[in-house]
């Protein structure tokens, strides 16, 4: 709630362990999609921090310890934002398409092995941010597939030479991909992991490689067009 806050934003709701937040509203804010990725930056941050007080906590207490993990979906684009209800109860609130594919996009943070998903129009407002592409998907109960990434870092990141050569690889193994060549697809991958020094990224290149591995055992049909439809929320 604090990071939120500190950012500009407004929060909408608590629903169990999920914190609803939006931008842009009551007051305008012109970099409200940057303001929102540098919530989830801060956020994964404080989480680190959060994980290693814990784990000393439990290892003085010489108890077992678990970590937290969570998820972040961030979209942007239009929404209706108001007072929602009835005239006995009402919340300052958004709804819309736009507000629910950011719910979906949480969602896939698990398919993907990544803690921030942001969508194409997010993706589209904001610079000075490391971004990896993840996929082409229709989301479940969407029409219209749409290009998600993974929030990876700051401009810091973006600008070492290290991250630079894993996003031409990435890219490089993304159009292999979509364009069928499932042998180099896979060097490709390889390619990916070597850059990836700290392997934070080793579940999505061992779903690219499992993917890779069955279609080349059972191709995709002639009208393939690289989209993955999302089964599950």
């Amino acid at each position: 709630t604090d990071v939120v806050l500190k950012h500009r934003g407004t929060i909408d709701k608590y629903m169990g362990d999920c914190i609803m937040a939006f931008w842009n509203a009551p007051v305008d804010d012109r970099e409200h999609a940057s303001h929102a990725c540098e919530a989830a930056l801060e956020m994964r941050r404080r989480l680190l921090e959060l994980n290693q007080r814990l784990e000393e906590e439990a290892r003085i207490e010489n108890k077992p310890f678990q970590r937290i993990e969570i998820g972040i979906g961030i979209n942007t684009g239009d929404c209706c934002v108001g007072n929602m209800g009835s005239a006995q109860r009402f919340d300052y609130s958004v709804l819309g398409d736009e507000v629910n594919l950011a719910s979906r996009l949480e969602g896939q943070s698990k398919t993907y092995g990544v803690d921030i998903v942001v969508g194409q129009n997010t993706s589209a407002q904001i610079q000075g941010f490391a971004l990896l592409e993840l996929d082409l998907i229709r989301a479940k109960g969407k029409n219209k597939p749409v290009r998600i990434f993974a929030l990876v870092g700051d401009g810091t990141l973006l600008e070492t030479p290290e991250f630079k050569e894993l996003g031409q690889y990435h890219e490089a193994m993304l159009s292999s991909y979509r364009d069928r060549q499932w042998e180099e697809t896979k060097k490709l991958i390889e390619k990916c992991r070597s850059c990836d020094s700290a392997q934070k990224h080793k579940a999505l290149y061992d779903l690219y490689l499992s993917r890779a591995l069955a279609f080349e055992s059972n191709p995709p049909a002639l009208d393939w067009d690289g989209v993955y439809v999302a089964l599950t929320k």
